[in-house]
């Protein structure tokens, strides 16, 4: 019962300390029972033949020495409990091993088939992992494509999943990530030229998708929308527009810094689509009810194919379909209210 606690890897550690253990025995049991007439290698040759139970033949006679006849007959019962015990350590490690990476790689692959109105985050740099961190608090469904196998075994060492190794910018790690049944997909590689080549390919894949880019360089921003990417991000200028805030506008920074790292309750700025048949079509803001019966607080309205918001909105405002509702809510609120504008 002990052993079964052990891990594989401390099995094969602790197996090769005993192997070492008998070894250096043998070594000093010979030397001692051959005396003067066996040399230090010949004791070696002998604890190593009857340790591997090759039997090439006796250095010296130990036959008239009853003392190391029976030393030989118990170290030979030992040697076999030592190799065997080796053996199986060894062969447990790589088959367990083996039988993980394959049972954790069918896991993966029936949690990512399961997978419908996900987000695909390509990368797992810096903003990647804010990226990651987001869709988890907000409760988003989501999978992580990484070229390199060391971020990856980082990953499954930390419980963050379902994820792919593999290059992004393939159109069969992208078909294997469901980019077909995706809502979204989010290049962060570490080149400009990644990202656009992933834009690209996620475009022709799913020609309905929305495609939020990371953009390095400026200048390679119109290309990246040319290629299909519905908005691209900057880091630089997120950053350099912060440390403007937080100067002009700070208040509103903790505000809104407030609502992003709690933890017990999370909210955020998030949008609904009014879908066809949904209840709420015909109904004015009043009558639906929308901050009673979900708890969510309305900030704006955009009519159906226009651009422009109506910041908050009159209460005699008629909700179209396709109508898009800009509230701050809980992730869980946000569901509930998808649910009703018949977004499922």
């Amino acid at each position: 019962m002990a052993m079964k606690a052990i891990s594989s890897r401390n099995r094969v550690f602790l197996s090769l300390t005993i192997f070492l253990v008998v070894l250096l025995i043998g070594v000093a049991g010979f030397k001692t029972f051959g005396g003067r007439e066996w040399s230090f290698i010949d004791s070696i040759y002998m604890t190593v033949i009857t340790l591997s139970t090759v039997g090439y033949g006796e250095v010296l006679d130990i036959s008239a020495n009853p003392a190391a006849r029976l030393f030989t007959s118990v170290f030979i019962l030992v040697c076999l409990g030592t190799v065997a015990f080796v053996i199986s350590s060894v062969t447990s490690f790589i088959v367990e091993g083996e039988m993980k990476n394959i049972l954790g790689r069918k896991r993966m692959e029936k949690e990512i088939s399961k997978l419908k109105d996900h987000y695909i985050v390509c990368g797992t740099d810096e903003t990647a992992k804010t990226i990651i961190q987001e869709l988890i608090h907000t409760k988003k469904d989501f999978i992580v494509i990484e070229p390199l196998k060391e971020k990856i075994d980082k990953l499954s060492a930390s419980g963050i999943g379902p994820f792919i190794h593999g290059d992004p910018t393939e159109d069969s790690m992208l078909i294997s990530a469901g980019i077909e049944r995706a809502r979204g997909i989010l290049p962060s590689l570490p080149t400009d030229e990644a990202n656009l080549f992933v834009s690209i390919t996620a475009r022709s894949l799913n020609p309905e998708i929305r495609i939020v880019t990371k953009g390095i360089d400026v200048k390679s921003h119109s290309k990246m929308r040319k290629a299909g990417s519905d908005a691209v991000v900057s880091p630089a200028f997120i950053g350099g527009m912060r440390m403007v805030s937080e100067m002009v506008r700070p208040a509103v920074v903790t505000f809104l810094d407030m609502m992003l790292r709690e933890r017990e309750k999370v909210l955020r700025f998030e949008e609904v689509t009014i879908g066809k048949g949904s209840h709420l079509v015909g109904k004015t803001i009043e009558e639906s009810k929308i901050s009673e019966k979900v708890g969510a607080l309305l900030v704006a309205v955009r009519k159906g194919g226009q651009k422009d918001y109506d910041f908050n909105p009159p209460k005699e405002v008629i909700i179209q379909e396709k109508d898009i509702l800009i509230l701050i809510a809980s992730p869980e609120r946000v569901k509930e209210l998808e649910r009703i504008a018949g977004r499922d």
